[in-house]
């Protein structure tokens, strides 16, 4: 992504109106460009909004080795759906003089990190991004009624694949460990998040 989609800046700038809270969710399958396209909107509005991930929810590796689940970790089921809806929630009421303090993920570290993202009152506009804001299923269908409006992003799944394999070797995978959990992994997870696509305010296809 070379520049911020014609338009979407715009539609971004819309919602962030001062004396109010409102949410603008990113959704899309792993590779997408969800964090890219959030960290340049946030950028671009300059003090009026604010990006919480979705991926600060992650289970701890420990965790998800104890749950057995480490081997699926990006799958619905190893994050704390539950705390992140009751954060959006939390976002949303806006309480006055309260910062509130959500996580991030470390990808270097590969685990979420508590406290990392400041969010103060005065700030109109929280974007999140990830995979299941519109999944359906379970605590996930909490989501979706928290967010004021969800974009979802397409991308040539060909540039996207190559993206999530060149991503794990640039945080230290061999490339042949990288393209067996890609197809192993995130593109099941991809398949799963493509499910949500018609439940999204604005598809947005990358080039």
């Amino acid at each position: 992504m070379t520049a911020l989609p014609p338009g979407l800046l715009a539609r971004a700038a819309d919602l962030a109106v001062p004396g109010r809270r409102r949410i603008l969710g990113i959704a899309g399958a792993p590779g997408a460009g969800k964090s890219t396209l959030a960290e340049r909107l946030c950028r671009a509005l300059d003090g009026r909004a604010a990006l919480v991930p979705m991926d600060g929810f992650h289970l701890a590796g420990a965790t998800l080795e104890r749950l057995g689940r480490a081997d699926r970790k990006g799958a619905p089921d190893t994050f704390d759906a539950d705390g992140y809806t009751a954060l959006l929630a939390r976002l949303r009421a806006r309480a006055p003089g309260v910062t509130v303090y959500a996580p991030a993920f470390d990808r270097a570290l590969e685990e979420p990190v508590a406290g990392s993202v400041a969010v103060p009152p005065e700030i109109p506009l929280v974007i999140t991004e990830g995979n299941y804001l519109l999944h359906d299923d379970g605590p996930w269908s909490a989501v979706r009624p928290l967010l004021d409006e969800v974009w979802y992003l397409e991308l040539d799944p060909e540039v996207r694949v190559r993206r999530l394999v060149d991503r794990q070797v640039r945080f230290g995978r061999d490339r042949a460990h990288a393209e067996r959990w890609t197809a192993r992994s995130d593109e099941p997870n991809a398949r799963l998040v493509a499910l949500g696509r018609d439940r999204a305010d604005l598809v947005v296809t990358l080039p």
